[in-house]
């Protein structure tokens, strides 16, 4: 399975925020929209990611008062990102390599959609569950 497939079936809607929005009012979308990261667009391009473990992090450093800052100072960059065509596996290791939960998806330099390592958990599972059917189904007509 690819990264297509799995956007396929949960929709190719990203939320962006610009380079200028302040932490404070990405915490209340992340609230509002029960997400844990968003895409952080410069001119339209992604160039960074801010998570909830940005958000952690920023916080034990400057406490509640840098929810003043701009994301810019304070997002994930440079961004990993993977394309539509990249299999499933190779992106859980990406994730896992690099430590990431959340992975922007670009194809020729658009925003296309973002996976979370659950997602492509979830969809691993499918696949397995999938195959193994198979195998039953094989294993009995050969009975």
């Amino acid at each position: 399975m690819l990264l297509s497939d799995v956007l396929r079936g949960k929709g190719h809607d990203v939320v962006t925020v610009e380079t200028d929005a302040k932490l404070r009012d990405i915490v209340a979308i992340l609230s509002d929209k029960r997400i844990g990261a968003v895409v952080v667009l410069e001119r339209f391009r992604p160039i960074g990611i801010f998570s909830e473990r940005d958000l952690v992090n920023v916080l034990a450093r400057g406490g509640t008062g840098a929810l003043d800052l701009l994301v810019a100072g304070v997002m994930t960059s440079p961004i990993i990102t993977g394309r539509p065509g990249d299999r499933i596996e190779a992106a859980l290791d990406l994730m896992t390599r690099e430590r990431i939960r959340h992975l922007p998806v670009l194809e020729d330099g658009k925003l296309v959609g973002l996976v979370s390592i659950g997602d492509l958990v979830k969809h691993r599972l499918v696949e397995k569950e999938l195959e193994a059917n198979v195998m039953l189904d094989l294993a009995r007509m050969r009975s």
